[in-house]
């Protein structure tokens, strides 16, 4: 489990042996679902590459962008619904190719009073979760959605690593809750601006951006 190295930074040498005796590697590939809406989650992912979008659903059926995982992080929700023992109330749909550690339910709660750095990690990432949600609402209250799209860009750059961007005008006026011709005319004003190229289903993110 070589790709296990870049969580030598986050966990002690001990907890790191019993990863690697418990964890389940799983290899994803993009669009495919890592948890979804109803089901019982048995296994907490931590990501090793790639990244994972995790939304919800809200009380009209629309679906809701949460925020994005990437390298070394997990999502908290997974963790509560293995703690609590219910199904889940978040969707979580691979970004692009990558790979997890699939963690069991059992060994959660046993990790967390047993290494220090378990208990900062699950702590950590309760924490930025919540921040991010908390961004979430208050660019939906309070942020006009240019800034809202440029924002959605600048996250899918860092959670991906690249500049060229792979979504339709389609899912990001989804995942922004607006139409998609709003979204397209606001990527139209970000390519005369010199910020951004547009492709079929890409766009490239320039200097500029």
């Amino acid at each position: 489990m070589d790709t296990l190295q870049n969580l030598a930074a986050v966990f002690e040498p001990e907890l790191l042996k019993e990863i690697k005796q418990y964890g389940t590697l799983q290899q994803f590939k993009e669009g495919d679902i890592i948890m979804d809406y109803g089901k019982y989650i048995r296994m907490m992912p931590i990501i090793l590459k790639g990244a994972i979008k995790v939304s919800r659903l809200d009380d009209d059926g629309n679906e809701i962008l949460l925020y994005y995982l990437s390298s070394s992080e997990s999502c908290s929700m997974a963790y509560s619904c293995c703690i609590e023992a219910k199904k889940s109330e978040v969707k979580a749909i691979a970004e692009e190719d990558g790979e997890l550690i699939a963690i069991p339910h059992v060994k959660l709660d046993e990790w967390l009073c047993k290494y220090p750095s378990w208990k900062n990690y699950i702590m950590r990432s309760f924490n930025e979760r919540f921040i991010e949600l908390l961004k979430s609402i208050e660019s939906i209250a309070f942020h006009k959605l240019d800034e809202r799209l440029v924002n959605y860009l600048r996250e899918k750059q860092r959670v991906t690593g690249s500049s060229v961007i792979s979504a339709s005008h389609n899912l990001i006026a989804d995942e922004l809750a607006t139409s998609r011709v709003v979204i397209s005319r606001l990527l139209k004003q970000l390519e005369n601006e010199k910020k951004v190229i547009l492709y079929r289903n890409e766009i490239k993110l320039l200097p500029a951006f």
